[in-house]
Parts: C-alpha cells; structure tokens; sequence
C-alpha cells in the first residue's frame, strides 16, 4: 500500500511533539499535510537514513544537498514555515535525551527507522568539508578561504552581478538596482572614511577589488588590498589594470596578520571579520590598530549575532560550518566594540543596516535561480543547493533579526584627544 507520506508526516509530528506545518510528498508519490502549503518532497528512503543518523540541521542539509529532498514551490514560504522546527527550537543534546524518555516517542523512532530500510548511514555529500577546531592558524585560514571563494571567478560573477562585491549592499529602495546598492555602499565607506587624494588605504579582504578599485578611482588614493584567495587576486589584479589603476592600486595574497608596511591613513574590513574567530578577534584589532596612523580611521563591515544569556550555549551553525565558511564565528556587536576598544580604538559610529542584507541576499538568490542551468555546470548540483539554501535561510534570518550586520566606524585617536571627526558625525548621509 502506498501510505509514505502520511505515515511519515504522523511519526515525525510524534518526534517533534508539534503539527508539521508543510505538505509532504513521499517518493510513492504519496502526499500528507495542509492544502496550498509549500510541498517538502522526500525523494527517497535515504533522505530519512540521512536524518536518522544526524538529527538536525546537519543532517537535513546533507538531504537538500544531495538532492535527496527538495521544495516544490516558494523557497523562502517553506524556510519560514519550518524555521520554528529547524532552526529556532532547542536542539540540545539533553533536551534530545528527555524526549527519547517517553515511550511514544521511541516508538515513533522505531517506526522512523523501519520505514527509511535497513541500510548504512549514507556518506556525506563531497560538498561537506570536515568540520574541524577553530584554530584560525595561518594555514586553517587559508584553507577555509579558500573553500569559500576558490569556487570559481565565473560563479561569482552569476551570483553576484558586475559588481563582483559580496558583502551587504546599501539601498535607497527596493526599487534600486543591485549594482547602484552596491556603489552606494562601497562609497558610504569611502565618506565614512573621509578619504583624501593621496592617502593610503588598506582594504582587508579585498575580495575581487571592487573597494579598492572605487577608493583609488573616485577619490585618489593609494590602495593596497589582501586576501588569501589566490583566485580572487588573479581576477581583481585583472581589474585593476583593465581600469588602468596599477599604479595606485596593489592586491596581494597575505594574511592580515603579516602586513609590515604601515601606517596607513585609512583601513576598510568589509565582511572579513566573521573569518577571524572570536578567540583571535583581540588579535586581529590590535594588528588593525598598530597599521593605522594617529588620527587614522577604521571602517569594520560586520555580521553580527544576537548575545546569548549564557554564551557558553553559543555553538557554530552546523550547516554553514560543513558547507560554507568553515571556521566562520560570529560576535555580538556588543563583543566587536569591546575589542576594538581594548585594541585601543575609539568607537566614533555604530551603523545596523540589517534589512539591508536581506534585500542583497534576495537578489543574488535570484541571479542564482534565474541562471540555475549555468551555475550548476560552473560547480555543481549539490554546491549550486549549498548557495541556494544559504542564500535564502540568511535573508530570512536577517528579515527577522536572528542576525544583523553593523558599520563600526573606528578612530585610532592620539594621545591629545583630536579624533579628527566632525562636531555632528554622520555628514556622509548628507
């Protein structure tokens, strides 16, 4: 008899102790749950084994990865829907153990495991790094750059539109276009900077240039920018000279960490900051602070997390730590001005722009959606289902405040108190 997806649909309801609140269709074809919702189709037995053998989000991201479960109708309704089960419940191991305590629940377990086959765990998708100890080495830096970024320059340029700038852009409206936003953005940094002809600028993860090409093109200064991706230097030092800009702008493949040549007037860190790790960000402000000259100001473009009541329960989301920034850690804002401020820095201007991000996000999932056929031949089909499903989860998670994203404007301040910024600050609005 074909009854997978009921049967499905009543033991998950049992697991969770809550209705599922999605329509579910099994791989007989079978269907269960409410009329109209977005459909969760489980395309196999293995997407269950998958879920048996890594309760959670792991184990339900190695599912969409595969291919093994997929959505059929609007993405963003179905995340919204399930974000109460996936993401915003309590996924303790205790709270795990105390529910296996009761007898229907194990029953249902039973029932779970009878109805995904006997089988061995399926092997993670080839997608799915190892997940290791946040060192934040030189080395572990590189290689978890490197996952991220050495996808391929073509990919980028799918996603990201000719900008070629990954990181929140700033929006008149919703009726701008993705490429104005990102100017937009890239020229807020430069006035918040209150960069002058003839200075130097260090752009910290300079990604594929975009910062360092607008800084030294529309105001005249020196730039040099650093990444460890090998992949986006080639492509940005390309930029640089096809703009004819070799001569004020230099990229290089090195770690903050052993950049000697300051001081510089001005330094930019724009969505590089998640990558340092929260037991080197104290690090990573003092080597920020000793590059900047007396007077200098520092631009820091960040994610930001909400604080724990207990930080100690803060752990590092499973799914994006497999699939896509391997060793990233987020920080309450409160924590990064701390630490700039113990580095030494006075923190002049603090800036939430977190529906901002949402509004970017939306539009790369649309580049990605409307060009699908292309980008799954430049990577593949379970990395184009890593960016689609990140994509998508993170604009939510920022439309509902799960996570933010902050300007913290920052002045190396000299011993005599003359911050160098302006009675009322926020002139670069103006």
């Amino acid at each position: 008899m074909a009854d997978a997806a009921p049967r499905l649909k009543g033991l998950l309801e049992q697991v969770l102790g809550t209705p599922i609140p999605v329509r579910i269709r099994a791989w007989d074809g079978t269907q269960a749950g409410p009329p109209g919702a977005p459909v969760i189709v489980v395309r196999n037995r293995r997407a269950l084994r998958r879920l048996l053998w890594k309760p959670g989000e792991l184990g339900l991201a190695r599912a969409w990865v595969a291919g093994d479960v997929d959505v059929d109708g609007d993405l963003y309704t179905a995340l919204g829907l399930l974000a109460g089960l996936i993401w915003e419940r309590d996924e303790d191991a205790r709270g795990l153990r105390e529910a296996l305590r009761e007898p229907e629940v194990r029953a249902a377990v039973r029932g779970l495991v009878r109805l995904a086959g006997p089988a061995l765990p399926p092997a993670p998708p080839r997608e799915e790094v190892r997940r290791r100890r946040h060192l934040h080495t030189r080395r572990s830096d590189r290689r978890a750059i490197s996952h991220h970024y050495d996808v391929g320059n073509d990919f980028y340029e799918l996603v990201l539109g000719p900008s070629m700038v990954y990181s929140c852009a700033y929006w008149e409206d919703a009726g701008s276009t993705l490429e104005q936003a990102q100017r937009d953005k890239l020229e807020l940094i430069c006035r918040k900077l209150a960069l002058k002809p003839g200075q130097r600028l260090l752009d910290v993860g300079c990604g594929w240039g975009s910062m360092a090409i607008h800084a030294a093109r529309e105001h005249d200064v020196s730039v040099v920018g650093i990444t460890l991706s090998q992949e986006q230097a080639a492509y940005a030092r390309k930029r640089v000279a096809d703009e004819g800009l070799t001569d004020m702008v230099e990229i290089r493949v090195q770690d903050y960490r052993d950049v000697g040549d300051g001081p510089y007037d001005a330094i930019s860190s724009i969505g590089m900051a998640e990558h340092v790790g929260a037991q080197r960000y104290l690090e990573y402000a003092d080597v920020l602070h000793r590059l900047l000259k007396p007077g200098g100001r520092l631009l820091n473009h960040q994610i930001a997390r909400r604080p724990q009541r207990e930080e100690s329960t803060y752990h590092v989301d499973e799914f994006i730590d497999s699939y896509v920034f391997p060793d990233g850690e987020l920080q309450p804002i409160g924590s990064t001005v701390t630490q700039l401020e113990r580095a030494g820095f006075e923190v002049r201007d603090v800036e939430s722009i977190r529906e901002h991000y949402a509004l970017t996000l939306r539009r790369w999932v649309a580049n990605l959606e409307a060009d699908w056929t292309r980008a799954v031949k430049l990577t593949s089909p379970g990395r184009a289902r890593v960016w689609q499903l990140y994509m998508a989860a993170s604009a939510l998670s920022f439309e509902r405040n799960r996570i933010g994203v902050n300007q913290v404007l920052a002045v190396r301040t000299p011993e005599s108190g003359a911050s160098g910024m302006p009675l009322r600050a926020r002139t670069w609005n103006a």
